[in-house]
């Protein structure tokens, strides 16, 4: 007997070496796939579960389990799962009874990332109302257009948002919109301040029955992403796709005594769902900043024993950007997750800041299919595996890039990118996979729905973006397509910029698109222009229009004036060639400018300023 099990286990032992030297992949696909198992158990029974169960229900029993644990840290203060709760039961009843919200009622938030905005959120969620989510960044035309979307008729506002809200208050007022703002009191006239109110609120539990109608395809959330109509576009998140973004953090081994690093913004998917929802699905803390500091970043870590950080590309070069201290692998993190990190700037964050595994992710807050990189291997967005494939069908499609539309055959039928070739992704849309579209934009909505894709009457996603299949099923991502490039993390469509553009007296029209910058994720905002007859380009109040209703990361940094902007024959501008030239003064004989913002102003782009910002002299 003892020789059967000597040799059972050496069989085991060459069997499992076998695997580990053929398939260098195996255990970790492994082990992902029975986490995505238990998840999709776990989702099976929120399906299912009368009442419906939802992560707010999931905040509640971690607030029954461990009501002292900290849930929030920010800024020097620590706030409990405990008095979250109670919190957000005040901040619910004093809406009720200055608006008698009902189940189903939207709410617009506005506020800066501070824990007001978790605990405000929560208290929505408790009375069943669904949360619009609104950039902070955005101000007058758009913001006005981001409310409109979602059909709230109450707005949440912070002082220190007071003067955008202003702006806007007239139009508001026209359409009957009530506005609060979290704050002892207001100077300005119908605005009414609502921290007496909420202090003075009973913090007892709300009844579950305030939101007995929710289910698993309620609206949950409204959150904006860019759109190619120049607005931006209300993503609808349903209850069942905030549970699939909290998942994230357990699908790459995040467990209830890590504590997360949230610095970005919370309107977003990552900072919002990923993070501070996929805290409260593993009953984790976590540690809120207003902003991302490069100089804190570290500091803070260590100080709250920070074991995963959130990311996107430019968080990670900024830290890279950081001078070299004596103490950089002295931290307590394990894990990265985030997405549009670059291979070399990936390489270096390891060797400057230690061991980290890095969970490289690609989706979309309102798409069907998305990736996550499990294995770490430097460069990837996401691995394929057979489970994935069967529960979320998708595939790559060979794409014009040109004409800006799939590759059909004879039959009109796309055709599918071979293995290692660069082509669209898009994702069937199923029963377990749809898609659900846009909030008040039946247009946009129907432009992401593809239909025979592989066979006549299918439909699929279409996610705007190029994407690569290599033979051992990692994937990479190539580019975006359409009229959205990415900038600071941010979307930012060419169409809304170039409409602002075109406000300025001497601008006829406006051609934007994002060029690379050496050393920097993504591309960044150039346009080329014409100016109307008899007209010089006025570059101060370019400068004007473009930072009065723009953010800093939507302003285009470099401007080319052409005699005419060149067209397809279907009357589309062509952006192709105008992006490979780039912005360098040496190789375009156009006329070419710089937004300088110590200035203020756009100046002439020489080869001394190109120079300076190529050796990152000036920062972009």
């Amino acid at each position: 007997m003892l020789v059967f099990f000597t040799v059972a286990a050496g069989l085991a032992l060459i069997v499992l070496f076998f695997l580990r030297e053929r398939f260098p992949y195996f255990f970790q696909d492994c082990a992902y796939m029975l986490r995505n198992v238990i998840l999709a158990v776990r989702m099976l029974k929120c399906r299912k579960s009368k009442p419906f169960y939802s992560i707010v229900d999931r905040f509640l029993d971690a607030a029954s389990r461990h009501p002292s644990k900290v849930f929030i840290h920010f800024e020097g203060r620590a706030y409990s799962y405990g008095e979250v709760d109670k919190q957000s039961n005040k901040v619910a009843r004093a809406l009720q009874a200055e608006v008698r919200l009902q189940e189903g009622d939207s709410v617009a938030l506005f506020l800066a990332n501070e824990p007001s905005f978790v605990w405000t959120w929560l208290g929505l969620a408790k009375l069943g109302c669904p949360v619009a989510l609104l950039n902070f960044n955005i101000r007058s035309k758009s913001l006005l257009h981001c409310f409109s979307c979602c059909g709230a008729k109450v707005l949440l506002t912070c002082p220190e948002l007071l003067d955008a809200v202003e702006e806007i208050l007239p139009t508001l007022k026209e359409q009957g919109i009530r506005v609060f703002i979290l704050a002892d009191s207001c100077s300005v006239p119908d605005i009414v301040p609502l921290s007496v109110k909420i202090s003075q609120a009973s913090d007892e539990p709300l009844s579950p029955a305030l939101r007995s109608n929710i289910h698993i395809r309620t609206t949950a959330l409204y959150i904006y992403t860019s759109g190619t109509t120049g607005l931006p576009k209300a993503a609808i998140v349903t209850h069942e796709r905030v549970w699939a973004a909290s998942f994230l953090l357990f699908a790459c081994g995040a467990t209830a005594e890590d504590i997360i690093y949230v610095n970005l913004p919370l309107y977003h998917s990552a900072g919002f769902l990923i993070g501070t929802a996929g805290a409260i699905d593993r009953g984790m803390t976590v540690i809120l900043r207003r902003k991302f500091s490069a100089s804190q970043f570290w500091d803070d870590c260590r100080k709250y024993n920070v074991t995963v950080m959130q990311y996107i590309g430019e968080t990670l070069r900024y830290l890279c950007n950081t001078p070299k201290k004596d103490n950089e692998k002295n931290h307590k993190v394990r894990m990265a997750i985030g997405n549009g990190v670059r291979s070399d700037v990936w390489s270096e964050f390891l060797n400057r800041f230690g061991d980290i595994k890095v969970r490289e992710l690609y989706a979309a807050t309102e798409g069907n299919i998305g990736f996550i990189n499990y294995t770490s291997k430097i460069g990837a967005v996401g691995r394929r595996n057979i489970l994935q494939q069967l529960i979320f069908p998708h595939t790559l499609i060979k794409f014009d890039v040109e004409k800006e539309e799939p590759v059909r055959n004879s039959d009109g039928l796309c055709i599918k990118a071979a293995r290692g070739e660069t082509g669209l992704l898009v994702g069937k849309v199923t029963q377990r996979s749809p898609f659900i579209g846009y909030a008040g934009n039946k247009q946009q909505t129907e432009k992401k729905r593809l239909r025979d894709v592989l066979k006549k009457g299918d439909l699929y996603f279409n996610t705007g973006d190029l994407l690569r299949f290599d033979e051992e099923n990692f994937v990479y991502f190539q580019d975006r397509v359409g009229d959205t490039f990415r900038w600071k993390g941010e979307n930012v469509a060419t169409s809304e910029v170039a409409d602002i553009l075109s406000m300025a007296h001497c601008v006829l029209e406006a051609n934007v698109y994002g060029v690379k910058v050496e050393g920097h994720e993504g591309r960044i905002g150039m346009a080329a222009i014409t100016l109307k007859e008899g007209e010089d380009f006025d570059c101060s109040d370019t400068y004007k229009q473009v930072s009065n209703h723009l953010p800093a990361y939507a302003r285009p940094r470099f401007i080319r004036i052409q005699p005419c902007l060149e067209m397809t024959g279907t009357f589309k501008m062509k952006k192709v060639k105008l992006v490979e030239e780039g912005f360098n003064p040496a190789h375009i004989e156009d006329q070419l400018y710089f937004l300088d913002t110590d200035k203020r102003t756009y100046v002439p782009l020489t080869e001394e300023i190109y120079r300076a910002i190529s050796s990152r002299e000036i920062k972009l």
